[in-house]
Parts: structure tokens; C-alpha cells; sequence
């Protein structure tokens, strides 16, 4: 699995949905599941971590759609260093 394709799967399931709801709203839901993801932390919720860090990036992903950004390219702008050291390309 790379993040370009779990990109276009999001995509291709959600997009419309999100179009509909409009850029602020589904950013809104982005908001809500990152404080989600810090009462799980605070619970030392391990399977409640992992399940809100899939849907963190679930709707950065829907955000990042919404904008056209390819995050994987965005990825490799930021992190280029980093992900070369690591052997990512």
C-alpha cells in the first residue's frame, strides 16, 4: 500500500461526499477526529489510538482531495531528506 493509492481510494469513496459538505465542513470532522484521537491518548487506548490515527488520516485526506493536493508528492517536498535517508522514494 503507498499513499498515493490510499489517496485515490479516498477519493473515489468519499469525494463526492465531501464536495457536497464543502471544504470548512469536512476540515471540521479533520478537527473533531484529531480530538478523538488525543482523548484515546489520554486513555492509553491503544486500539482507540490506532483507529482514530487511521481516521486522521482518512480526512487529511479528504482535506487534501477537496484542494487537489497530491499529499504524496507534498510528502516528498517536505520530508525529501529525510524519506532519501530512510530509503523511501
Amino acid at each position: 500500500m503507498d499513499l498515493r493509492c490510499v489517496q485515490e481510494a479516498m477519493r473515489s469513496e468519499y469525494f463526492e461526499i465531501d464536495r457536497s459538505r464543502g471544504l470548512f465542513e469536512t476540515f471540521t470532522w479533520l478537527v473533531e477526529e484529531v480530538g478523538e484521537l488525543g482523548e484515546a491518548l489520554l486513555k492509553r487506548d491503544k486500539e482507540g489510538i490506532s483507529e482514530e490515527l487511521a481516521d486522521v488520516i482518512a480526512w487529511t485526506l479528504s482535506v487534501a482531495n477537496l484542494l487537489d493536493i497530491d499529499v504524496e508528492e507534498a510528502v516528498k517536498a517536505k520530508y525529501n531528506e529525510a524519506l532519501q535517508k530512510s530509503g523511501c522514494h
